[in-house]
């Protein structure tokens, strides 16, 4: 009944019907002051054109990302991260311009400096981008997702296997839901845990990691100088809350360190990886200087109230399409984020 009701919502807000919808939306639009969205893109590449990565990274193509920026651009005011620690620090509506949006990547895969950066120049459109500053000019480092995600797809075997999570399938047709419920389950164990199990998961299927598709620093610096501002996305890309707080504060100071020391004069601003955080780790970083940190919690930031450690991001996946962007991008569209439909695309 469940999959039959998420069917069926994702079939109408696909529909001709549910754009009109949006569009009258929008025209009733009050462009309330203060409110900040924030747009989380991960890789803007076609699928074929590297199939060794995980598709399901992939936010959008270029050619939908283009249509997406050029909406950006027409429709609503992109911000950089100066406008916001400005606006949080003197808390004045009016600070913010109305439908204010900012753009940030994570991860810094090469695909930004290829596709996204030369649109979002296109359309003078400013980006943010949070590097996990460990693997540039790393090939042998690789995530563990992406080393988990080529270890499934690209062995020869096709023997069950057995994992702490029970005998997960090889077969061909399994292959994609084996390797959603092993990162599933790699995400709940501790860090150094899962990064065991999946050097040991490579080593039984025979499969070793691709060298990384992450920019080397020669690239970061490149696209600083041309405006994109560069955060910091702790080294190694841990899940704060799955590592010792003291190991968690190395990793976010760590990366800071290293953006200065590659780049020069950075701000102290912060994503937390796969949006995982805790209390703990929000005074952490609080305490020692970071002015803003970013989750991935869906929602629009009211300035006014906005907790500045804990501010909420819009993720864009391969399912949305430009009606869905701007229905999420709509403030009462917040009260449906209930349904795992919408929060999923």
């Amino acid at each position: 009944m469940i999959r039959f009701i998420d069917q069926a919502l994702s079939r109408a807000i696909r529909s001709t019907a549910f754009e009109r919808f949006v569009t009258l939306l929008e025209h009733a639009d009050t462009q309330r002051p203060g409110l900040l969205r924030v747009l989380t893109y991960h890789r803007v590449d076609e699928p074929d054109s590297r199939p060794w990565m995980n598709p399901g990274l992939i936010s959008a193509t270029p050619k939908v990302f283009d249509k997406q920026m050029e909406y950006l651009a027409a429709h609503y005011n992109v911000v950089t991260i100066s406008d916001i620690l400005s606006a949080i620090k003197t808390q004045d509506k009016n600070a913010l311009p109305s439908r204010a949006v900012l753009v940030t990547f994570d991860d810094a895969y090469c695909d930004f400096e290829e596709h996204a950066w030369p649109i979002l120049k296109h359309y003078g459109i400013p980006a943010t981008l949070f590097v996990p500053t460990a693997y540039p000019d790393h090939p042998e480092r690789t995530f563990w997702w992406d080393s988990l995600y080529q270890a499934i797809q690209y062995t020869s075997k096709k023997d069950n296997l057995n994992t702490p999570i029970g005998s997960l399938s090889l077969s061909n047709a399994s292959r994609n839901q084996t390797f959603k419920r092993l990162k599933s389950y790699l995400k709940t164990i501790e860090y150094s845990d899962a990064l065991s199990k999946v050097k040991q998961l490579s080593d039984e299927l025979g499969v070793q990691p691709a060298p990384n598709c992450i920019m080397g620093w020669d690239s970061l610096r490149r696209v600083a100088k041309e405006g994109v501002t560069l955060g910091a996305h702790t080294r190694g890309h841990p899940l704060m809350n799955r590592i010792r707080s003291e190991e968690a504060r190395d990793e976010a100071i760590g990366s800071l360190h290293d953006l200065e020391s590659e780049i020069g004069q950075v701000l102290p601003i912060f994503a937390y990886p796969s949006g995982q955080f805790s209390d703990e780790v929000v005074s952490m970083l609080k305490h020692d200087g970071f002015r803003l940190a970013f989750t991935t919690i869906r929602g629009i930031n009211n300035i006014n109230y906005a907790d500045p450690m804990r501010i909420r991001r819009i993720n864009i996946g391969g399912r949305t399409t430009l009606p869905i962007l701007r229905a999420q991008l709509l403030p009462w569209m917040l009260h449906l984020n209930r349904f795992q439909t919408l929060i999923n695309i």
